[in-house]
């Protein structure tokens, strides 16, 4: 009887080990086609946002082109036209030095967002602040093309203070000179929140997750610079990437899957990228989270096993008996 228990014993484990590779490569499947759909759902959505930064822009943009004669209708025209879009924080036309000389010599009327209240007026342009010296300004003049600027910090010991990119564009005046570089102002830890906001509509779909055996997601979103550096992401979980074939992958706006370390964690990255911008979202995923199912699986399998050991010794044993 112990050699048929343990020839059934070793039909059970070929079987249960069968069955458990076959769970995991389709829970693996599962886990790509379910964080891929969640990254492109992500992207789609910054992607919109980017998009329609740029449209409303280039409309105030367009709005300050045609007021040049005046500068108190150039402030207007960005009064007027910027609560028409109350994604961006900020909107300004930085002029060329004594463009209005009645201004002074530096002029940059800032229409910008303190809270959710509304927008409010400041002119920035001072000697202080010579925004000629800037490297937008001396893109944008030298190019004379739109851009998304570099991203960078800005501190003022106000609610204004943090990370921000900016979408930059070169007027020109009828005879071709140049007459002042327009902007708008993005900030990142806005932008961070509408990501959550996405995670977790994503986490609350009851039918996206209606499978019982997914008891926890911990994903989250982050945005990355093309050279890796984090520009978006949930408090506490900043994601940095260095390996080069994972940065060219993102040079050339290609996506794919990375088994990365992250503050620790083993996780699986899916990253792609973000159209209309030279950025990519990537899906962060703590690999425990992706086979955590595999537990009441291979639970059940055993379980399964023992049950079956023991009818076959029931069965053995009243036989010989």
């Amino acid at each position: 009887m112990r050699n048929i228990l343990l020839a059934v014993l070793a039909g059970f484990a070929a079987i249960a080990s069968v069955s458990f590779v076959i769970c995991y490569q389709v829970l693996m499947a599962e886990a790509n086609a379910r964080y891929i759909g969640i990254r492109n759902v992500s992207s789609e959505k910054v992607a919109k946002t980017i998009r329609g930064v740029e449209l409303n822009a280039l409309n105030i943009f367009d709005e300050v082109r045609s007021h040049l004669h005046s500068s108190e209708e150039v402030i207007a025209a960005l009064k007027n036209d910027a609560n028409l879009n109350m994604d961006t924080r900020g909107y300004f036309a930085a002029f060329e030095l004594d463009f209005f000389p009645d201004k002074g010599t530096w002029f940059e009327p800032y229409i910008y967002q303190p809270d959710v209240t509304g927008f409010e007026y400041k002119q920035v342009g001072s000697a202080r602040h010579n925004y000629t010296r800037s490297p937008w300004y001396i893109h944008a003049k030298k190019t004379g093309k739109t851009f998304w600027s570099e991203p960078y910090f800005y501190y003022d010991g106000t609610s204004m203070s943090g990370h921000y990119c900016t979408y930059v564009k070169p007027i020109y005046t009828d005879k071709g000179q140049l007459a002042c570089v327009c902007g708008a102002d993005i900030k990142f830890e806005w932008l961070a929140k509408e990501l959550a906001w996405v995670d977790e509509t994503s986490k609350d779909n009851s039918l996206l997750n209606n499978v019982p055996l997914f008891k926890h997601l911990g994903y989250y979103s982050v945005i990355l610079d093309e050279d890796g550096s984090c520009l978006a992401n949930p408090e506490d979980k900043a994601l940095i990437i260095g390996d080069r074939e994972i940065l060219k992958d993102m040079a050339q706006k290609r996506s794919g899957i990375a088994d990365l370390n992250v503050n620790g964690v083993a996780c699986k990255v899916y990253y792609g990228p973000i159209e209309f911008i030279d950025w990519a979202l990537a899906v962060v995923v703590p690999v425990h989270d992706i086979w955590q199912p595999l537990i009441p699986v291979g639970g059940i399998l055993l379980l399964l096993t023992v049950i079956g050991l023991f009818i076959v010794w029931l069965v053995c044993r009243r036989v010989l008996r």
